[in-house]
């Protein structure tokens, strides 16, 4: 599903509260209480929130993601326009490693247009999107194709990306921590990742506001490790101060 606007508002204020009771959520959006479990209903149903008692909370998995088409869904607007910011950061005729992840999804239907573009990557949407464009040359890693994602995960991956040096590695990530660690679900994507970031002359971060604060189990890198975000709000506190501390260029769609 694609939320509502309404339903978007809802979905921020439980990721900011972690957990909050519906006669909360009908008071702060000035509707009823049957609205508010309307909205519940579908969004819990679409996978992006979990339902107890009397209230509503994340879905809270620190070991697993949620399904594609739902991440797809979540924030789609605030991912496009990352994606379109970043578009008009990237040079033409430049190198870039992508990762997976909906939001580096999005950045490459933005790419389509650009010229003399190499794009190295471990997605089979991203390469499957690029391949529209007669102007980039795409390169895909080779290893183990996790189904769910088109993901392509392993050691062999990480070999293969291990060839290569390139202006820009841009990555996803499924949730930022507020001790300032980037994190992910899957340790073979991880490793990934990883060598991405090793590969990249520049690390530019993918985030959309709904990753701050957001659990997952292993870490893939620090803010130090990066030399710019983009994001769709101003991320909250302590995130701030943790970036201007890691000399991270935060840049706000």
């Amino acid at each position: 599903m694609t939320p509502n606007p309404r339903q978007s508002d809802l979905l921020e204020a439980v990721r900011v509260g972690g957990a909050i009771t519906v006669e909360a959520l009908a008071e702060r959006f000035g509707v009823t209480l049957q609205t508010v479990r309307r909205d519940v209903k579908q969004l819990a149903e679409a996978g992006l929130v979990a339902r107890f008692h009397g209230g509503v909370r994340l879905p809270g998995s620190t070991t697993e993601n949620l399904a594609h088409r739902q991440r797809e869904a979540l924030n789609a607007e605030g991912k496009q326009r990352i994606a379109r910011a970043i578009a008009r950061a990237v040079p033409e005729g430049c190198s870039l490693l992508l990762n997976i992840g909906t939001t580096t999804e999005a950045v490459a239907r933005e790419q389509l247009q650009h010229r003399g573009l190499r794009v190295i990557t471990n997605n089979l949407n991203v390469a499957a999107i690029l391949c529209d464009n007669p102007d980039c040359e795409v390169i895909v890693a080779g290893g183990v194709v996790r189904p769910r994602d088109r993901g392509v995960i392993g050691e062999a991956a990480v070999d293969f990306i291990r060839q290569f040096k390139v202006d820009i590695g841009l990555i996803g990530i499924s949730g930022i921590e507020a001790d300032g660690t980037l994190r992910d679900f899957d340790y073979r994507e991880v490793t990934v990742a990883r060598a991405i970031i090793a590969q990249s002359r520049e690390v530019w971060l993918a985030a959309d506001h709904v990753k701050f604060n957001r659990p997952a189990m292993v870490e893939v890198a620090r803010f130090a490790d990066l030399d710019r975000l983009y994001t769709d709000a101003a991320p909250p506190e302590p995130f701030p101060a943790l970036l201007a501390e890691a000399g991270v260029q935060c840049e706000i769609a």
